[in-house]
């Protein structure tokens, strides 16, 4: 059992920075692979970023990639994603996803089906 908690969000102008933090409760974090999705009104729920367990592998949705960074460290057992550059359209709830499951492609990793634990979320609001 994994239960995790997201902190961070908040209202940030365009052009700003956040940073999102999971703190992971359980001894299955190291084994786990890390994501972080988002969900806007009225809008499935998207993939954003992923880690592997080993922080080695990391993976990006094309809409954030060289803006958001995601991380982790295995001795706090937290994850984090660094939100830099941050647009009105990146306004949503972020949501923290833990999964022990290996998949050889990462289009795997992007589907919300693939994840058995999930934060309760944080809301990100940028204004313009």
């Amino acid at each position: 059992q994994v239960q995790l908690v997201e902190s961070g969000g908040g209202l940030v102008q365009a052009g700003g920075s956040l940073r999102l933090s999971c703190a992971a409760s359980g001894r299955t974090f190291t084994n786990s692979n890390m994501a972080w999705f988002r969900q806007a009104p009225g809008k499935e729920r998207e993939f954003v970023a992923l880690v592997r367990k080993f922080g080695d592998d990391k993976y990006y949705a094309d809409s954030v990639k060289g803006r958001f960074t995601i991380s982790r460290d295995n001795a706090k057992n937290t994850v984090y994603l660094q939100l830099n550059s941050l647009k009105p359209g990146d306004t949503a709830v972020y949501y923290c996803a833990a999964t022990r499951a290996y998949y050889s492609s990462t289009t795997y990793y992007t589907r919300t089906a693939s994840y058995d634990y999930w934060g309760q979320g944080t809301q990100v609001t940028v204004s313009s």
